[in-house]
């Protein structure tokens, strides 16, 4: 069983992050699995295993301080996420490499997106 259904984030300009996860997403080898126009994108591997993104409105405030690790399918995923990330604008937290004081084998990188949320890829060497 997985550990979520779904996690969601509230983003000022769906239309901006969305060209921005869809390169990213893309990398990592998650697919737009949810889409209601002008609303939601869903991505993951199915409905009841996605990351979603949803337009922020009066009623649905934007997101703050919003930390996601996603899994890499390879450590050059890893490095192809950070590279692609931030050529679409986001900002660099911590650039490709091992990160031992997590764990042995624990390879990320960390990008800022586009409203100042926290995006990390993680793969583990077994």
């Amino acid at each position: 069983m997985n550990l979520f259904n779904h996690v969601q984030i509230k983003v000022k300009d769906l239309a901006v992050s969305k060209k921005f996860y869809d390169a990213v997403m893309k990398i990592l080898e998650y697919k737009t699995v949810l889409e209601i126009e002008n609303t939601v994108i869903g991505y993951g591997l199915d409905l009841h295993n996605m990351f979603e993104i949803r337009q922020a409105n009066e009623e649905f405030k934007l997101s703050r301080s919003v930390h996601v690790a996603f899994n890499a399918p390879s450590m050059g995923a890893v490095d192809e996420f950070y590279q692609i990330a931030t050529r679409n604008g986001g900002k660099c937290g911590g650039a490709p490499g091992f990160r031992p004081q997590y764990e042995e084998g624990y390879y990320a990188a960390f990008v800022t997106d586009l409203d100042g949320h926290n995006i990390e890829a993680v793969y583990k060497i077994k």
